[in-house]
């Protein structure tokens, strides 16, 4: 049964998700159309980019992704306590990067004109920027802002309207560090399980590449559209002054809930790259992996040697020290780097964890359990 985003979004469980969204076109998203030849890589790095774009202003950070032909994955960490701790004006200053906002909001942040307001009108703005505040630390209103961009400048330039994803995006509770670590490592080696490259260091526009390149001292490259791909239109402005000065409400049904409109993307393209989440093996900084990352890395490139389609090899006879250290079987870790996505459903854990999840939503089964047992729990030698 369909269940609420809201049920599957739940920070009071777990701040690490893992989502995928997919194109709907038969063109792909990236790389090169084999019907028409045609070439879409470039925009593996509009993707790329704005995922880093983007975590700078949410309070989201991101731990991992991997831009893939048609689709692409994210691993990312949901901080609602850093929201609540920034002011009304840091909130105003992190919105307006993305949203124009209404006229109220664009008299309070300027300085000259915030003094010729009375007193109801900037507790109107106070009320706003409560709302953004709970925006900012929202999974789907990240989500939507990176879709609508992206979808915006890709229709752009193929000259073409109406969907380009295939939906809303899927997400994964990761509820503990092993169900991290698996969402992890079947993120970074998507390159390589889709037989496109051989190695971790040629997995272009993924965090594993990115994070080898910065041990090389190579800084991240950020991709922007190129200028002369069209933000909104005069046309979409005239028809949204008709609609009350709401340029979201275009094209909307009656009755429809009426969304902000984005700034263009000259303007976008302005954001800072926020960096990738860091390790810290120790599990003592919130705001960070918990695990090494020289672990993690020999992990990843363990797995990613038995993984690779081309490349069936035997598996390493001693156990990687994180996933003795986490309880999980090594053999049942690799095959869940072929088929992570496909053997859990809405929330990824231990059976224990998995148990506990259902309880609250009360689901009499959950799917996923016979893998959680199989990856999550070491067998007995």
């Amino acid at each position: 049964m369909t269940r609420p985003r809201s049920s599957l979004i739940s920070l009071a469980d777990t701040p690490w998700y893992h989502v995928v969204n997919r194109c709907v076109r038969r063109a792909f998203l990236c790389g090169r159309d084999a019907v028409s030849g045609q070439s879409f890589e470039h925009r593996r790095g509009w993707i790329e980019t704005r995922i880093r774009e983007l975590a700078s202003v949410f309070t989201i950070d991101v731990a991992a992704y991997a831009v893939m032909s048609n689709h692409y994955h994210v691993v990312l960490r949901v901080d609602a306590d850093r929201a609540a701790a920034l002011t009304d004006d840091e909130v105003l200053a992190r919105w307006t990067r993305l949203f124009t906002g209404p006229m109220l909001v664009q008299r309070y942040v300027q300085p000259a004109t915030r003094a010729t307001m009375g007193n109801a009108e900037c507790d109107k703005v106070r009320e706003m920027a409560h709302t953004y505040r709970q925006r900012l630390c929202d999974l789907s209103w990240f989500m939507r802002v990176l879709n609508e961009s992206i979808a915006r400048q890709a229709n752009a330039e193929d000259g073409v309207k109406g969907h380009f994803w295939e939906g809303r995006f899927k997400s994964q509770a990761l509820l503990d560090e092993q169900a991290l670590l698996a969402a992890m490592a079947y993120v970074d080696l998507n390159p390589i399980r889709a037989g496109m490259v051989e190695s971790l260091e040629d997995s272009a526009h993924t965090s594993i590449a990115a994070r080898l390149g910065e041990l090389k001292g190579l800084p991240f490259m950020p991709v922007t559209v190129p200028v002369t791909v069209p933000g909104p239109t005069q046309t979409a402005a005239k028809a949204a002054a008709a609609d009350g000065g709401n340029p979201g409400a275009q094209g909307a049904q009656p009755g429809a809930l009426r969304l902000p409109s984005l700034r263009p993307e000259q303007d976008l393209a302005a954001l800072p790259e926020a960096p990738l989440m860091p390790f810290d093996p120790t599990g003592r900084f919130a705001q960070a992996v918990p695990f090494g990352l020289q672990e993690y890395l020999e992990l990843v490139d363990m797995t990613g040697r038995a993984v690779h389609p081309h490349k069936r090899g035997s598996i390493a006879v001693q156990t990687p020290a994180v996933l003795q250290r986490l309880g999980m079987d090594a053999e049942a870790f690799i095959n869940a780097a072929d088929t992570f996505f496909r053997s859990f459903a809405s929330a990824v854990g231990t059976p224990a964890q998995l148990l506990q999840w259902a309880a609250h939503r009360q689901q009499r089964a959950m799917r996923g359990m016979a893998a959680a047992r199989q990856v999550f729990e070491r067998r007995a030698a």
